[in-house]
């Protein structure tokens, strides 16, 4: 265990999720030095403790670079991001070019203040140009996105930690759930009826667990309510292929949906079992397929690097079968271990060492993470996969414990790129979440203030409560 004290209660998130970082096996406890009853719990609970003080009386930025500099040199590892915990840094990159910055100066303040890699500097950098070619159109002050979420999935994923519920038990209350939403779709009618709606997007869970009227009624609903003329994308995430089918596809393509993603996650039926996904590649093709030939142009993948037993050679077999399928927008993710999750609590049980009916040990959490670990190499192959299907870099995001200490990247053809995903990162644009787990930002555009409020998790406490979830709203953009 790695514990750190420190004399005041400052950066406390910082501190950990760097030690974290190094650490990735091992408990980190950030504890004030003069909390002496928590320092001598955890001396009495582990036997295996390093303990280091930290000064906390410098700034943020100093802080971070002189631990980092101090556990790499302790550690002989390089982390290819350096020093940046819980910030997106395209959003920094981006920061600096419209303060004027050259992209020279830019480079040598991401080495400076963050001991970023060269190869991480130059894809931001990259990736914060197209972003504002992309986002050139899009209406910051007087404009907004809106999110509607589908709580329900075929199955839950070993990885996931978004609100899901299993269709099969849920479906009796399904209707009544859509009209909860449209009361809250009502509210945004009146509310922002002045206001320039930019995308919509449609997630969860799994929206396509919806059937083909159901979807009709809720996007039907959608565009007599709201004015649509200046919707730049329209996008459903029909990401699980066990949940598709031609008539939800004919329903989407006729309502007006132009952007879907049709996610494999990894090639390999073996993984996806493991991960609990509960379709086969042949349904995925199958699914992609049907898709294209219902007319969308615009399809997304998502794939994820680190999955259980996966290794290089695996992530370029996905990449050799994606290629054959050539979609318009790749999304490739690093596996993060989500609280939440099942992976999470898996990783719990072993941290607790809690034993089976035969009286072996479960997985050891070392062994897990070892069997989930990314690399420089897996990285290069997706991005190299991606290069040789024409789609360049357009966002990325990072997550806390994400696998290797990466990111996730979205690249896409000229054209193709999915705006939302660019919004909901960078954060430039108010976002009005409706449903069940979701949550909506405020954006004050002169001063980059963000304020947030959000829906309950438990689908039928929201259901219960929805006149509550709307005042919510109405509060925050009083």
């Amino acid at each position: 265990m790695q514990v750190v004290l420190i004399k005041e209660d400052k950066y406390t998130y910082d501190i950990h999720s760097l030690y974290k970082a190094f650490y990735p096996v091992e408990d980190v406890k950030v504890i004030l030095e003069n909390d002496l009853e928590k320092i001598k719990d955890v001396k009495n609970q582990n036997d295996d403790i390093t303990i280091t003080n930290v000064d906390v009386s410098v700034s943020k930025n100093e802080l971070k670079k002189s631990i980092y500099l101090e556990l790499s040199s302790k550690t002989g590892k390089s982390l290819p991001w350096g020093n940046l915990t819980g910030i997106r840094p395209t959003r920094i990159v981006m920061n600096l070019i419209e303060e004027g910055k050259s992209d020279d100066e830019i480079v040598n303040y991401m080495k400076d203040t963050y001991c970023v890699s060269d190869e991480k500097i130059n894809l931001s950098l990259k990736i914060a140009h197209r972003e504002k070619e992309i986002l050139r159109c899009i209406d910051y002050k007087n404009g907004y996105s809106l999110y509607l979420g589908i709580p329900f999935c075929p199955t839950t994923c070993l990885y996931c930690s978004f609100t899901s519920y299993p269709i099969g038990a849920f479906s009796s209350i399904v209707d009544d759930y859509l009209t909860c939403l449209e009361k809250e779709i009502d509210y945004v009618a009146e509310s922002f009826k002045d206001k320039t709606l930019d995308t919509v997007y449609i997630g969860g869970g799994t929206p396509t667990t919806l059937e083909p009227y159901q979807l009709e009624r809720l996007i039907g609903y959608l565009r007599e309510k709201l004015d649509f003329s200046n919707v730049k994308e329209f996008t459903v995430e029909s990401g699980r292929p066990d949940s598709i089918t031609r008539d939800k596809l004919k329903v989407m393509k006729k309502m007006g949906v132009t952007r879907i993603s049709v996610n494999p996650q990894t090639m390999r039926d073996e993984t996806l079992k493991l991960i609990g996904r509960r379709h086969t590649v042949a349904q995925l093709v199958d699914a992609y397929n049907m898709a294209r030939e219902e007319g969308f142009d615009n399809i997304n993948m998502d794939i994820i690097l680190g999955l259980p037993g996966e290794g290089a050679c695996d992530v370029a077999y996905t990449m050799e079968e994606i290629k054959k399928l050539a979609p318009d927008d790749l999304t490739v993710h690093s596996l993060a271990i989500k609280r939440g999750s099942k992976l999470a609590e898996i990783m719990e049980l072993a941290k607790q060492r809690n034993k089976d009916n035969s009286g072996s040990s479960l997985y050891d959490a070392k062994d897990i993470l070892d069997d989930i670990k990314n690399t420089e190499e897996m990285m290069e192959i997706a991005l190299n996969g991606a290069k040789d299907m024409g789609l360049e870099p357009y966002y990325l995001y990072r997550q806390k414990n994400i696998s290797g200490n990466f990111e996730n990247t979205g690249y896409a053809r000229k054209g193709k790129a999915g705006i939302y995903n660019i919004l909901i990162n960078e954060e430039v644009q108010s976002i009005v979440a409706l449903g069940a787990g979701t949550v909506t930002k405020r954006v004050y555009g002169y001063d980059g203030r963000i304020e947030r409020c959000d829906n309950v998790k438990d689908v039928k406490l929201y259901m219960e409560q929805i006149d509550e979830m709307i005042d919510r709203k109405r509060k925050l953009f009083l």
